[in-house]
């Protein structure tokens, strides 16, 4: 079968394309340049340079394919220029259905996000739950508006199901300096871990390859207009870093900061964008993502999929062995 993965570079689209080559499948992998497609050579890959953004470069990408897993995305808290979260996150998967439609795609798997849910009060949000709280990321809100994009193509015929990710991590490339991956290597080299005050908020950290797999049972087993959250374990940052310490045989520190002391800290960064041009690693507006639970049931997925979610620990330890491998690369 020929499938196309957009955002094949990335993180998720990268494993993608690679259990999916490793299957069989003839692959059609759209890369904004050679050189990131340079990861993929595969019998089975073929690389087509475009991008979501250039809606003439998606047909020859997608032509003969009979499903599309859409990945590409524009990712993180912050961007000099926050429109650019709406341009491809939104009009880039305008772009990628109405593609779709055209070349006459069977099926489309779209990549979301958990954070388009918000935060939980007590028990781990559904994909039932209706978010009261208003956005306060462009990252999380474009994902919402293309979320309604799918829902409305979906609702015309189309076959397309969403898949929502919580926090990802484990073996794998990543590029951003807030990505799971990132913050546990920091804590690998430099033996020190700040996270939010007292330390007992809870984050659903999803492992990459059950994430993937997800993708794969969304495709095959998932009902179009539907959304599927892909979780995993929901664990607090005290525990999630002292597993870390337990397992890598780390005498790493973890400490709890207060939440006026880490606003205090991005308000430093916005002034110095303002003032230096420097970029923000986390903008005000991310703080209270941190002080809150975002915690997650993948009954549904597990229960009409097939999902599998692999033990923290077990996830953790092949993630530390990557890490420490990739250090000394």
């Amino acid at each position: 079968m020929k499938i196309l993965v957009t955002g094949a570079s990335g993180y998720i689209g990268h494993k993608l394309v690679q259990q999916l080559a490793a299957e069989g499948h003839q692959v059609h992998a759209l890369v904004r340049s050679g050189t990131a497609g340079k990861l993929l050579q595969h019998p089975h890959v073929a690389l087509f340079v475009g991008d979501v953004l250039e809606r003439h470069t998606l047909l020859p990408a997608m032509q003969d394919c009979q499903q599309v897993y859409h990945t590409a995305a524009k990712v993180g808290a912050w961007d000099r220029n926050p429109q650019v979260f709406y341009n491809v996150n939104v009009g880039g998967t305008q772009n990628v259905l109405e593609a779709a439609a055209a070349a006459g795609v069977q099926r489309l798997v779209f990549t979301s996000t958990a954070g388009v849910l918000g935060p939980a009060e007590e028990l781990p949000v559904t994909e039932e739950h209706r978010r009261t709280l208003p956005f306060r990321i462009d990252y999380d809100r474009s994902k919402k508006e293309a979320e309604d994009l799918v829902k409305a193509y979906a609702a015309k015929g189309f076959s397309a199901v969403i898949v929502s990710p919580a926090k990802v991590y484990g073996p794998g490339h990543t590029s951003h300096s807030l990505t799971a991956n990132a913050i546990i290597n920091s804590f690998l080299r430099k033996g020190i871990a700040f996270i939010p005050a007292p330390g007992t908020y809870r984050v659903c950290f999803a492992y990459v390859d059950d994430v993937v797999q997800g993708h794969l049972l969304a495709m095959t087993n998932g009902t179009s207009g539907e959304t599927y959250l892909l979780g995993g374990n929901n664990v607090s940052y005290a525990d999630f870093f002292g597993c870390i310490r337990q397992l890598s045989g780390s005498k790493g520190k973890i400490i709890a900061l207060p939440k006026a002391v880490i606003k205090a800290a991005a308000s430093a960064q916005e002034f110095a964008h303002r003032l230096m041009g420097t970029d923000v690693r986390f903008p005000v507006d991310s703080v209270d993502h941190l002080f809150s639970n975002y915690i997650f049931s993948s009954d549904k997925a597990v229960d009409y999929l097939g999902y599998h979610i692999t033990p923290l620990e077990e996830a953790l330890s092949s993630t530390i062995q990557f890490l420490k491998k990739s250090s000394h690369a």
